[in-house]
Parts: C-alpha cells; structure tokens; sequence
C-alpha cells in the first residue's frame, strides 16, 4: 500500500484540508461498517501510537499532514474542533504576523525563515511511510501565505524528494478578489508551480462559487451565508474521488502516479482542467441521474473547476475516474458515444484514461470525475496575465515586494514571462503544432 503526504499552506489550504480529513473519515469509516477488510486508510492515515485501531478512528489514528500558516487562526480553530485529535501537533506551524498578501514575504522571508523546521516536519512524515508515493499541497494563488510560502516548500519538496510525485491543488482568485495584489501572487506562484509541480489542478473561486448557487441546496441564499464551506466541500470530494481507486478495490484502478504519466505529454504543460458530477452538497437531495446522463454532465461547461469549455478546446489526454456501481461496459459505451463530439489532438486520438473504483462517496451510489488536459486553460491563464499587466504598468504596490531582500523587477519579469509561454504553449497545440522546446512526446499505454 502506497502511502501520501498531504501539505496544508495558508487559511485556503487549511480549511481545505480540514474538509478533506473530514470527508475520508467518513468514507473510511463507512467502509469498515460494511465489514471490509480496510487497510485502504493507510494511504493518508497512520495508526496512533496510543493503541489498537478503534471502532472511533479518529480516536486512534493520526493523519499524514503538516501544516503550516504565518498566521494562528485557522489551526487554532482546527485544534479546537472534532478533528484536532487526528493532527499531530508536532506537524503544525504557525508565526503571527502573517505574510501580509504578499508572495515575496512569503517566498523570501518566511520560506527561507521556516524551511529547516518545515523540512524536520515533513521528514517526520516520511519517515512513517512504508511507500511514498506522493505529496499532496493545498494553498490559494491570491494570498501571501499559500502562494509565497506554498511554493516555498514545492521547491523543497523538489529539492529534497525529486522522486517523489508533487500533486498541487492551487485555488486561484476571482476577478474582483478583494486582495488587490492577488494577480500579482498568483503569476509570481505560477512561475514556481511550473517549474517544480508534476501536476496542477486548478481551482477558480468563481467557478467554485457558481457551482456552489446552481447546485447547492439553497442555492444563492445558502452561497451568500457561507459560500467557502460549499466550496471547500466540492474541492475536498474532487480529491477524495481522484485518490479512491488508489485507496479502494476496482475493476480498474488508478494509482495517483499514473495521472501525471497519462496526462502530461510535455513536463511544463501539467495544469489540468478538472470535473465532477454529481455535484450536491450536504444535505442536498438530488435526484438519482441516468448512468449515461453523469458521463453528459461531467464534459458540461458548469461542473468544470475552472471558468472554461473544454469542448470547444483541443483535448491533449483525458482521464474519466468512475467510483461506485459503474461497470466497464458502461465505461466503453460512454467513451465511444462522446469521442465525436470531443476534439482530441491528432497525435493522441485515444488518449483515454480510465479507472473503475468500485467504492461510491458518502451518500451516494456513483460518482464520476474528469480530469483533462486541455488547451481550454490557457483562457484562465490569459485573463490573469492581464489582470496582471494592468496592475504592473502602473507599478502598482512593486514597493511593497521590491522592499523584501532578495526581491526584485526581475523577478516579475521572468514570471510573466513563464506565463507567457505556457500560454503560447496551449495556443500553439490549439492550431496543431508543438510547443517551444518540447521534449519528445511519450503517452504512456
């Protein structure tokens, strides 16, 4: 059993996880009532060493975490919660300054501030891996904590575990983000993610907000009460289903590594647009779809995690992760009735795939998730590069990162830049060609 690592990163990535941990609780939990043999927790969760595993798991097991924050709220809040027995307080970090919206605070001065200490914490968790496989990170794009200090530890974790793959759930801020500097972080992160992540999968806050009021129970009144704990949910399920045909039997399972060695043809082109239906929230009630209507669904332009449609883009690879009672002859037919009406690269017509776990989520009986790499993204990534742009044509706040040692024009220049190119890349493969400086394509089996 292959173990991973998940690594939490600012208030975003906190409270993410904390929905994540809740959620495989759950699952696990279920699992075991059914009288299964579960050896399938051990994938996140480590036995405590206080004593035998307990009909209570939270009780008796600890997750796989570090945790990290330059301010206290959020893990103060999460220690007083039903799930502070399951964190190992060894693994937590905090200072209480914060980073102040900043990626250079973050990136400079507490990365380099904190890097020994995080390194001891996740040395801590590797230690207690029988297999690793994979490190998970949770942050936001926007802040100065997720983005700065976030892909701080990326570049450790490159540094230090070049083997080992690095899985980036990134939530990217809206348009009218209330933190003026967010389109600054986010291009100044991205440079970071694409040069040291395997994999990145996206999340606009938008797109995580528009889902939240279509298909919530309340729908907008229930999004404007609390909207980031809807969002926070759906974020915490997409990984939960793309991690359960490594952590449960199937027909045909996926392990997390084979994502980035089916989906990402050229190193730097690993940002993947991701979907998944049904999409209910707690207590919602939704009625039982057809089986061939979720395979619909899951390619529409409203379940997707980013504000684009794949559909009118250029597939490069597409994975479809089924979980609960799907068989493989409801997976083929599905496959062979939407391949016409989607637009694959000429070089990978069938470049296709698949896993079958035969576990369903909590509540429901079958769930399915798309992951795609697809030249659609490159509309997200334009639209930030000119929020961008219209921030730094005026110098707008430059003083605030070019005051931070070790910080300079340059910096900016050559993260606008990266960003540049990952566009040119996709726009590139849109019209049929290959990007600058590709390596030899390899699509694995």
């Amino acid at each position: 059993m292959t173990q991973s690592i998940v690594i939490q990163v600012g208030q975003c990535g906190n409270q993410i996880g904390c929905r994540f941990w809740d959620l495989a609780l759950q699952e696990h939990a279920q699992y075991r009532k059914r009288g299964s043999r579960d050896d399938s927790w051990n994938s996140f969760f480590m036995q405590s060493k206080s004593g035998n595993l307990s009909d209570n798991l939270s009780e008796s097991i600890k997750a796989r975490a570090v945790l990290v924050d330059m301010e206290e709220g959020v893990i103060n809040q999460l220690l007083k919660g039903p799930l502070a027995k399951l964190l190992d307080q060894k693994q937590l970090l905090t200072d209480v300054s914060g980073a102040g919206n900043n990626w250079a605070t973050g990136h400079l001065h507490f990365g380099a501030q904190y890097r020994e200490r995080i390194e001891e914490c996740v040395r801590r968790a590797a230690e207690q891996c029988d297999c690793l496989q994979c490190f998970f990170l949770f942050h936001s794009m926007g802040g100065g904590t997720g983005s700065g200090v976030g892909t701080s530890i990326l570049s450790m974790l490159q540094d230090n575990y070049p083997d080992i793959y690095r899985f980036v759930t990134a939530v990217y801020p809206s348009a009218d983000d209330d933190v003026v500097t967010s389109p600054y972080n986010a291009v100044l992160a991205m440079n970071q993610l694409t040069e040291h992540a395997d994999c990145v999968l996206p999340f606009e806050n938008q797109a995580l907000m528009d889902i939240t009021m279509k298909f919530g129970k309340e729908g907008k009144d229930k999004a404007d009460k609390n909207p980031y704990d809807s969002m926070n949910d759906i974020v915490g399920k997409m990984l939960l289903n793309i991690t359960s045909s490594s952590r449960f039997e199937g027909a045909l399972n996926v392990d997390i590594n084979e994502i980035t060695t089916n989906l990402v043809p050229f190193p730097k082109l690993h940002y993947l647009v991701s979907s998944q239906t049904p999409l209910v929230q707690d207590g919602s009630s939704m009625p039982l779809r057809r089986l061939d209507q979720l395979f619909t669904d899951v390619f529409l332009r409203e379940h997707q995690m980013i504000k684009a449609d794949p559909r009118n883009s250029m597939y490069l690879s597409c994975a479809l992760m089924c979980r609960g009672k799907i068989e493989l002859s409801d997976l083929r037919r599905n496959i062979d009735r939407l391949r016409p009406s989607l637009n694959f690269i000429h070089w990978n017509t069938d470049g296709w795939k698949t896993g079958l776990c035969s576990v369903a989520p909590v509540g429901q009986q079958q769930a399915l998730v798309a992951l795609s790499n697809n030249t659609c993204i490159r509309h997200s990534m334009q639209n930030l590069k000119d929020r961008f742009v219209k921030l730094y044509r005026r110098k707008a706040h430059i003083h605030h990162y070019t005051s931070v040692d070790g910080m300079d024009n340059e910096i900016f220049s050559q993260s606008l830049e990266s960003l540049s190119t990952l566009i040119q890349d996709y726009t590139n493969l849109e019209t049929g060609n290959l990007p600058s400086n590709a390596a030899p394509i390899i699509i694995a089996d």
